[in-house]
């Protein structure tokens, strides 16, 4: 609703701010790491975050409560989104993996491997059917988020991805990368 904004340190805490004033609403406190990144859920009512601790916390936005820990990287976590509908997330590691998770639960649905290389970004499409990753090995990967299978690689890039979008209808996508170039690609054709 635009109303809070989060941010992420490496002092292992992540906090909420009013847009309108400015003023610190909650400090949330738990990781042992420097937390790397995070996002609020569709609804807003939950935070998800991934840290250098290897974990993934999920806290109620509200309270600023952790409410699970999502364990099962080997590496620092770098990205983290949830799926459109709220009920997954997608999470890339310094290990290479991308896991999927129950984001009621927090048990691992899927872990996704293809990337030679750290895990930089991770999107969800709007419709939650496919899921985009950035990585140091210089491709962009999408795959099916319901199988988890490698539907497409995009290479294009001479350094590592460092972030990866989505257009809102889904037919592009967009990266950046330390090459400092953008590149736009065609998501259905690749």
């Amino acid at each position: 609703d635009g109303k809070w904004i989060v941010s992420c340190s490496d002092d292992d805490t992540l906090k909420t701010w009013d847009t309108n004033t400015g003023q610190e609403t909650l400090t949330l406190t738990g990781h042992s790491g420097y937390v790397t990144c995070a996002s609020f859920s569709p609804d807003g009512k939950r935070i998800v975050s991934g840290s250098s601790d290897n974990t993934v916390k999920i806290w109620d936005a509200e309270t600023g409560q952790e409410t699970l820990t999502l364990k099962g990287h080997s590496g620092p976590v770098q990205s983290v989104a949830f799926s459109p509908d709220g009920k997954r997330i997608v999470s890339g590691s310094y290990g290479g993996s991308i896991k999927i998770w129950d984001a009621e639960t927090g048990q691992e649905t899927l872990t996704l491997k293809g990337h030679s290389s750290r895990v930089r970004s991770v999107a969800f499409s709007p419709d939650g059917t496919r899921i985009a990753s950035g990585s140091y090995d210089h491709t962009v990967k999408i795959w099916d988020a319901e199988t988890g299978q490698e539907i497409e690689s995009l290479k294009g890039h001479s350094s590592p991805v460092n972030s990866v979008a989505f257009s809102p209808d889904g037919k592009r996508i967009v990266y950046g990368s330390g090459d400092t170039t953008l590149k736009i690609w065609d998501a259905e054709t690749g």
